[in-house]
């Protein structure tokens, strides 16, 4: 195995998923306390990244599943969810749920909706995967899908390890409501302005 392959998938994958601790680190705070919610982050993740690691394989051997106009409105996904923690947080904070502020009342996150906020949020990514594993060929590729697949269980680690942080954790209790709504609407909005889509 090429050990600078190796070195220039990890530093792709670190480099264009940086931002993803935050978000998984926000994800397992919303299911801090809850079973099985962990496992469903970790799940929702994985599924989110082998989306995006299928769309940019394709791509690389000509298919195009997602044609380049449409990818600006993978913003819409993040969005949605961002809007809709915001009127749960909104309904919780209305009824006087303190405890529930945090977005525990329903068992956590959905691996669903984790997967759909990842794969939005990686929509970029494809930008970067495409021509990397289109002159990549299939060897190389194949190491960069091992390498990308297990640096997702690091970046789970490192969010759960975040969000597990007495001074992190007693912050995400406290403003995870907030913030969850904050960065998930702030990323639909940017892949939507950035894609250009609907003429922004």
């Amino acid at each position: 195995m090429n050990m600078g392959v190796i070195g220039q998938a990890t530093g792709l994958f670190a480099a264009t998923n940086i931002d993803d601790i935050l978000i998984l680190a926000l994800f397992f705070a919303q299911g801090a306390g809850r079973r099985g919610a962990a496992a469903r982050v970790v799940a929702g993740q994985y599924l989110g990244f082998l989306g995006i690691l299928a769309v940019a394989t394709a791509a690389a051997f000509g298919a195009t599943f997602l044609p380049e106009p449409v990818l600006p409105y993978l913003g819409l996904l993040p969005l949605a969810l961002g809007l809709k923690a915001a009127w749960q947080a909104w309904q919780n904070h209305r009824d006087g749920g303190e405890d529930d502020l945090t977005g525990v009342r329903d068992g956590g996150p959905k691996a669903l909706e984790v997967a759909a906020v990842t794969f939005a949020n990686g929509g970029d990514n494809l930008g970067v995967y495409v021509p990397v594993f289109a002159t990549a060929g299939a060897g190389s590729m194949s190491v960069y899908i091992v390498v990308f697949l297990a640096l997702v269980a690091v970046w789970c680690a490192a969010g759960r390890f975040f969000a597990t942080r007495p001074i992190i954790a007693q912050a995400l209790s406290r403003w995870g409501h907030v913030l969850l709504p904050i960065v998930l609407i702030g990323i639909g909005v940017l892949i939507l302005v950035e894609g250009g889509a609907f003429g922004l």
